[in-house]
């Protein structure tokens, strides 16, 4: 079973930058694809990126397209979120998943895709 631990949210101003770190332990993090969502209040978890077990292939929400970089370091067995020109809308607690696949390509965009989540980490944008 893998173990996942965000980090890295804060308050930031409308504009401004944050990078995301998801930690993970347990089982080996090479043969995870990995994702991040989102979930404000009142609101349902969300998609916002993904990322194949190789790192070889990402896909992002619209909302997030030339914003967000979602990358891994297999070696550090950490996925990272690293947000730019952040908006309001953007508040939320971010969670990362993990999804154990044999493909090295394959990504998930689908919150019952992933099988293990970690507790959140609470990114705040004021305007």
């Amino acid at each position: 079973q893998v173990q996942l631990v965000e980090s890295g949210g804060g308050l930031v101003q409308a504009g401004g930058s944050l990078r995301l770190s998801c930690a993970a332990s347990g089982r080996t993090f090479g043969n995870d694809a990995m994702g991040w969502f989102r979930q404000a209040p009142g609101k349902e978890r969300e998609f916002v990126a993904a990322i194949s077990r190789s790192g070889g292939n990402t896909y992002y929400t619209d909302s997030v397209k030339g914003r967000f970089t979602i990358s891994r370091d297999n070696a550090k067995n950490t996925v990272y979120l690293q947000m730019n020109s952040l908006k309001p809308e953007d508040a939320a607690v971010y969670y990362c998943g993990a999804r154990s696949v044999t493909s090295s390509y394959a990504y998930f965009t689908r919150l019952n895709d992933y099988t293990n989540w970690g507790q959140g980490t609470q990114v705040t944008v004021s305007s």
